[in-house]
C-alpha cells in the first residue's frame, strides 16, 4: 500500500511504519552523536556533517509532519517561536509583511519590536476581513501574509483560500500558524497556503512534555533556502530525545484532537447562553462569527480550544480560575489535561485580550467532569 493511499490516522499511528534497518526496531533509536564520519576520499557519503541540522533523529518527524500536510519538506525547531520567527528572518529587511491583530502574543510582541527593528516593515490588520486584507496589501511590496486560524486566544476564523488568492496575487507567501487546527482538522497547503506553522508543543506532542515546532512548505524555492539557513546558523533546533517524544506524540493525534474537539464543543454549547458566561468563543458554534468558514476548512471538528466571558467581569474570570478543582491553572494547549487560563493576566498592557476572558484548552478527560468543574467554580466566584 502506497502513502498515498494510507489514511492519516494510519500513517500518524504507526509513525509512516518505519523501523530501524539494523535492530529491526519498531520505535526510533535515539541519535547521540554530534558529528559524522568523513569518507576516505573527503567526502561525506552519509549526507551528514554535522548534527545541529542534520541529526538523524529529525528525520522520521519531519517525514510524518509532511506527509500528513500534504507538503514538499517540514523542519523542526527547538520551539513555536524559532520556528516561527525563521519564517520572518527568511525575508530581507525592507519586506512589507500583513499579521493578525488577535495572534499568538509571543509573536506579535517579536514581530513588533525585534523584527521591526530588524527593518521588516509589519503591519497588523483584521484578518478575519477579506476586504481589509485586500486593502492592505501592496503588490510587488509585500512579500509575507500571516495568518493564525483559529487565532489564538478569541478562536477567530480567516478564510486561507481567500486570503492565498489575494497574497498570491500581490506577489506574496502566505503562511499559516495551524496549532490550534492541526493536520487533523486543516491542512492549509489544500487552501493555497505556501507555508504551515505549529508550534509542536502543543497539538503534535500532545503530552505538555517537550518544546517544538514544525514549518511545511508547499514546494522549495529561494525563501525555503534561506529559512533552512537560519536554522541551520542560528541553531534553534531540537534535541534527539526530544524528537523521539514527538513521533511518540504524533502517534495519538487523532485519536486525541478528536476527542478533545468533541468535548471542546459539548462544552462551548453547555455554556452558551449560560447565565453566568457573557460570551463562548468558539468557532464550531453556529452562532459564532467565522462559523460558515470554518465550516468550509475544517473537518471532523472545530478545535480543542474555546474562551469563555464572564458575566462577572474580571473580578470572576480571576476567582473561577482559582476555584477549578480538575481543570489546571496553566498557560500552554494541546495537552491531554485540561488547562484554564485568565489570559489578560499572562499577555499584561497592550493585550487585545478582554479582561473577562478565560482560556481554556480541553483535554482527554470525562467532559461531564470537566463541566461540572467549571460549573462549581463560576458559582463560587460569583457567590
Amino acid at each position: 500500500m502506497s502513502i498515498d493511499d494510507t489514511h492519516p490516522e494510519s500513517i500518524a499511528a504507526q509513525a509512516l511504519g518505519w523501523i530501524d534497518e539494523t535492530t529491526r526496531a519498531i520505535n526510533p533509536p535515539i541519535h547521540v552523536s554530534s558529528t559524522f564520519l568523513r569518507d576516505e576520499d573527503n567526502g561525506y557519503s552519509s549526507g551528514r556533517v554535522y548534527m545541529r541540522d542534520q541529526n538523524p533523529a529529525f528525520d522520521q518527524a519531519e517525514a510524518v509532519i509532511t506527509a500528513l500536510e500534504g507538503g514538499h519538506q517540514t523542519l523542526l525547531f527547538a520551539s513555536g517561536m524559532a520556528a516561527a520567527t525563521a519564517v520572518f528572518q527568511g525575508l530581507m529587511p525592507g519586506d512589507h509583511v500583513l499579521a493578525p491583530k488577535v495572534m499568538y502574543w509571543s509573536l506579535r510582541n517579536w514581530l513588533l519590536g525585534f523584527a521591526t527593528n530588524w527593518g521588516l516593515d509589519v503591519e497588523l490588520v483584521d484578518m478575519t476581513s477579506v476586504d481589509d486584507v485586500e486593502a492592505a496589501l501592496r503588490p510587488g511590496k509585500t512579500a509575507l501574509v500571516w495568518v493564525e486560524t483559529p487565532a489564538n486566544p478569541l478562536w477567530t476564523i480567516t478564510d486561507i483560500q481567500a486570503t492565498a488568492d489575494l497574497a498570491h496575487a500581490a506577489g506574496a507567501l502566505l503562511a499559516v500558524d495551524s496549532t490550534g487546527a492541526t493536520p487533523v482538522l486543516t491542512k492549509p497547503l489544500d487552501y493555497g497556503a505556501d507555508l504551515v506553522m505549529h508550534s509542536a508543543t502543543k497539538y503534535l506532542n500532545g503530552h505538555s512534555d517537550l518544546t517544538a515546532g514544525t514549518v511545511t512548505t508547499r514546494a522549495d524555492n529561494e525563501h525555503w533556502q534561506r529559512v533552512r539557513a537560519v536554522r541551520a546558523q542560528h541553531g534553534g533546533t531540537l534535541g534527539s530525545f526530544e524528537s523521539y517524544l514527538l513521533v511518540r506524540g504524533l502517534r495519538t493525534l487523532y485519536l486525541r484532537v478528536h476527542a478533545a474537539s468533541a468535548s471542546a464543543l459539548q462544552i462551548a454549547e453547555h455554556f452558551n447562553g449560560h447565565p453566568l458566561v457573557a460570551e463562548v468563543l468558539y468557532p464550531g458554534l453556529v452562532t459564532s462569527h467565522g462559523h460558515d468558514v470554518a465550516f468550509r476548512q475544517m473537518t471532523g471538528g472545530y478545535g480543542g480550544m474555546l474562551s469563555l466571558r464572564t458575566a462577572g467581569g474580571e473580578a470572576a474570570a480571576i476567582g473561577a480560575a482559582a476555584s477549578v478543582r480538575l481543570w489546571k491553572r496553566a498557560t500552554s494547549l494541546g495537552g491531554v489535561e485540561s488547562l484554564i487560563e485568565h489570559r489578560a493576566s499572562v499577555e499584561g498592557a497592550g493585550s487585545p485580550v478582554p479582561l473577562d476572558l478565560l482560556r481554556l484548552s480541553v483535554g482527554i478527560e470525562h467532559v461531564d467532569d470537566l463541566i461540572a468543574d467549571l460549573e462549581q467554580a463560576l458559582e463560587r466566584a460569583h457567590a
